[in-house]
């Protein structure tokens, strides 16, 4: 007789996004470890707080409560948007695996169809970012940039409104949501740099079951981890959380020598008037010494100082 197997209790935020996403991976282990999935759904400190993410604390809020789940024994797995996560590494949990990353890049969305650069002077762009917010100043487009929270539907619905003229969000979450005809535009990283992490996905459980992290590890992309790998390290070095204006992308490209990872980084001041922009290439093998030799020459052209720059006031 075949012993029945309890199903796998998935952490999620509650949010359209998160639950999307959370179902996304539940496919994966059902699909690949012949496992069943139950969602639970977990509640944040971002999730409760209107008040700016900087302000919270920045990297982390969203979270915390589901990591707490995981190590009380309430869920098995747990699953974040790998830019939220915090860069040091969490006693009692494993990041046991990061599946294929969507495209990282952001997008605007606009009214009437427009891009950024057919945006009227002191036409109100709204970003809960300083990443976005100091990119989109160092454009010199003459736009109001406005800090705005709020999930996807409630950040387009400011624009159908006329509250705002334009958005900016990640391309990732539009795709998985099934709205990328929202956007009006793709901003290349020449642009607009992404933040380390965006568009992969975190799946984490318990140090203490070492069978379950061998299983989750089958839905692992090496070059996906590899590339946020060295964008975390950036992040890491400059010691730098989300609030800060920084911004990385890393992609494993085709050297003389076979696969080699390229890394772009920018961190800039707040009002987007310095920066510092570096990239760099090394082996596909030594991700996070790519990232970290990167911040470092980056540190030594001055990114540490441009960042202690005053936080951006953010809107509700």
């Amino acid at each position: 007789m075949t012993a029945v197997v309890d199903p796998l209790r998935l952490g999620t935020r509650a949010s359209a996004l998160a639950t999307t996403q959370s179902g996304l991976v539940a496919d994966l282990i059902r699909q690949r470890l012949g496992r069943e999935v139950e969602l639970v759904t977990i509640t944040t400190e971002g999730d409760v707080s209107s008040a700016p993410l900087a302000t919270l604390g920045g990297t982390g809020v969203f979270v915390s409560a589901l990591r707490d789940a995981l190590l009380r024994g309430e869920v098995d797995v747990a699953v974040h948007s790998l830019k939220d996560l915090p860069t040091a590494p969490a006693d009692g949990i494993a990041l046991a695996a990061v599946p294929t990353r969507e495209d990282p890049r952001d997008v605007v969305v606009a009214r009437d169809g427009l891009t950024l650069g057919e945006l009227p002077h002191g036409s109100r762009v709204g970003t809960g970012s300083p990443r976005r917010a100091a990119q989109l100043e160092a454009l010199g487009l003459g736009l109001d940039v406005s800090g705005v929270r709020g999930n996807v539907d409630t950040r387009i619905g400011k624009v159908a409104s006329g509250e705002y003229d334009a958005v900016l969000l990640a391309r990732a979450g539009l795709a998985r949501l099934g709205r990328l005809d929202d956007a009006t535009e793709v901003l290349d990283p020449l642009q607009m740099l992404p933040a380390p992490g965006q568009g992969a996905l975190a799946i984490e459980c318990r140090t203490d079951d070492p069978d379950l992290v061998a299983a989750l590890a089958a839905l692992d992309d090496p070059a996906t981890r590899a590339a946020v790998t060295a964008e975390r390290a950036v992040l890491a070095t400059l010691e730098a959380g989300c609030s800060a204006p920084l911004g990385a992308l890393a992609e494993v490209v085709e050297g003389e020598d076979g696969d080699e990872l390229w890394v772009r980084a920018v961190a800039l001041s707040h009002d987007g008037g310095l920066s510092v922009r570096r990239s760099t290439t090394g082996p596909v093998a030594d991700a996070a010494g790519v990232g970290h030799r990167l911040a470092s020459d980056m540190l030594d052209d001055g990114a540490a100082d441009l960042m202690e720059a005053p936080v951006r006031k953010q809107q509700a």
